[in-house]
């Protein structure tokens, strides 16, 4: 009896140990997340009223009034400069992606395939640059892409050109400075999946006559598709909605959905339709990351089974 009376403890015990741990990050993105992105969505649906915007719940003679206005919703399928925004940001934001991954997976390579006492130098020099200003690394570039920068000034005393060749404001510096600032979040996630393969599975691939291309390719590579979504995801997100590289390094030419928040939000004082650009553009975000959530799961199921 004594023994059973444990075993029931100790079931409700870890039922509410379990319990706890999930709450208390569910509860940390409730207040973090949800209610800002509530705030945020109640604010997309009010009408301005010069300065401030209207309650979309009012308490008036005993009655209560909801007015819900979904014209920015309506507007926002309808002026072109924002769906021409929205591809904009996708389109550099995926570039960015694609070349972080192409720059960062032979790096993540070499460091899980190093010694094991040169790892935390390779990381720690990952890490470095986050030890300084990422606004100051930024403006850097800005220094080095203008037309008497430090790039142009060194070509043109070695005669490989005559004049300033126009790299800043362009689509190239924008997509530069975003590369150079996330490469290391696609390095991170990739070399902690590389790190823990086993090494066992290409010593039978090659026992079995694959290539060392082949064993790349059909075993390297398929096990760390965790790494590599994980990576992918990590870069992807924030750049869709970054504002600070667009507005040092983009450009004009180079509009992404973060100036367009920043212009609604500050120079137009139009919250409500600032308010729904940035409900989309979290709606468009959260879609990639539903995604790599079912196919972690998927992953997860997989491996258990």
């Amino acid at each position: 009896m004594a023994t059973a009376t444990h075993s029931l403890h100790d079931k409700l015990t870890g039922a509410w140990g379990r319990t706890l741990v999930i709450s208390v990050p569910m509860v940390f993105l409730l207040i973090v997340f949800l209610l800002p992105f509530l705030v945020v969505f109640k604010i997309s649906l009010s009408e301005m009223d010069v300065v401030f915007f209207k309650d979309v719940l009012v308490w008036k003679d005993d009655v209560i009034a909801i007015t819900l206005r979904f014209g920015n919703y309506i507007g926002l399928t309808q002026d072109s400069l924002y769906l021409e925004t929205y591809l904009s940001s996708i389109k550099f934001a995926g570039l960015t992606t694609a070349i972080c991954l192409l720059i960062a997976y032979p790096f993540a390579y070499f460091m899980a395939r190093s010694p094991a006492d040169m790892r935390p130098a390779l990381l720690m020099l990952v890490m470095l640059p986050f030890w300084t200003s990422f606004l100051l690394r930024v403006y850097a570039w800005k220094m080095l892409l203008t037309d008497s920068g430090v790039f142009n000034n060194i070509a043109m005393a070695l005669g490989l050109i005559s004049e300033p060749i126009k790299m800043m404001n362009t689509p190239f510096s924008l997509v530069l400075g975003m590369v150079y600032t996330y490469v290391p979040f696609m390095i991170l996630p990739l070399y902690a999946n590389l790190v823990k393969m086993d090494l066992r599975l290409l010593e039978a691939a090659l026992d079995l006559g694959a290539t060392p291309w082949q064993a790349f390719w059909r075993v390297t590579v398929p096990l760390s598709k965790s790494g590599i979504i994980a990576g992918s995801m990590l870069v992807f997100i924030p750049c869709v909605g970054e504002f600070v590289i667009p507005e040092l390094l983009g450009g004009p030419q180079t509009l992404m959905i973060g100036r367009v928040l920043w212009d609604e939000f500050f120079s137009n004082n139009d919250w409500p339709m600032a308010a729904t650009v940035a409900v989309v553009m979290v709606l468009l975000i959260i879609v990639p990351l539903a995604l790599f959530n079912k196919y972690q799961a998927e992953s997860t199921a997989g491996g258990r089974a």
